[in-house]
């Protein structure tokens, strides 16, 4: 039987239940995202995105790690700036159309963090480490990158990350909004499946729209505005709830994201 350690780098995915779950597999080395899977998360996430079964999407690690940050050694490889592939991918997982969790475990550090920051929310087991480490490396965190961060979890809580480069527990992540619950390690995975089977039961139509505007995008009002009055969404939603059963929600996002 072959070693997880054994296998290259990679991430895989399923779909099942209106969830698609994409994980990050790179066990050598805590789960570090090398140059080909920096390049390969856009791809995949467009791919996801434009199918109508997914209705919310999960990024986690494979094992007890989340993410330990970008494989080091890519640092020094020629080629395409690796800073660049990890903002591009950044922003794509920040871009899903639909609402992402990232369910941690271990550590989520440097370009984990990153890719934790991009996702809606976020949900940890008690012992997962936090940090953002380009300060010991001497390499300055992208400016889109500090900007999410920041309004994650506010200016004072970035600047500690930022320049300390010191990983923080949940409790402090729980605190500062990095973390949005913390489970014992037993309980993540069944609160995790628990509660994407809630996303994915509750209308796209809403929460493509929420998403927007959390984001702060001000140009879509009357574009959401006419989906709304076209979807059947909201008839749908109060006739559910007068015959008190379940809705049955069918505005689904263009394969474009809107």
């Amino acid at each position: 039987m072959e070693s997880p350690k054994a296998r290259p780098p990679r991430l895989t995915h399923t779909v099942a239940d209106g969830v698609a779950t994409v994980v990050i597999s790179n066990p050598a080395k805590r789960n570090a995202m090398t140059a080909g899977m920096w390049r390969a998360l856009p791809e995949l996430l467009g791919r996801l995105a434009a199918e109508h079964a997914v209705r919310a999407l999960v990024l986690t690690g494979e094992g007890a790690t989340f993410c330990a940050g970008a494989d080091i050694s890519s640092l020094r490889e020629p080629g395409e700036d690796p800073q660049s592939l990890a903002v591009r991918a950044e922003e794509a997982l920040a871009a899903f159309p639909k609402p992402t969790l990232a369910v941690v475990r271990g550590y989520c550090v440097g370009g984990g963090c990153q890719l934790a920051a991009a996702c809606d929310l976020r949900f940890a087991e008690q012992d997962a480490l936090f940090g953002v480490t380009p300060s010991k490396l001497g390499i300055v965190y992208p400016a889109a990158s500090t900007r999410r961060l920041t309004a994650l979890v506010g200016p004072a809580a970035a600047k500690y990350l930022l320049f300390s480069g010191e990983l923080i527990s949940t409790e402090r992540a729980l605190r500062t909004g990095l973390v949005d619950e913390v489970l014992p390690a037993d309980e993540l995975g069944r609160r995790a499946a628990e509660f994407t089977r809630i996303l994915a039961s509750r209308s796209q139509l809403t929460q493509c729209a929420a998403k927007e505007f959390a984001a702060g995008r001000t140009d879509r009002d009357t574009y959401w505005a006419e989906q709304a009055r076209g979807s059947g969404d909201t008839a749908e939603g109060v006739a559910a709830f007068l015959e008190r059963r379940t809705p049955r929600f069918e505005w689904t996002p263009a394969p474009t994201g809107g």
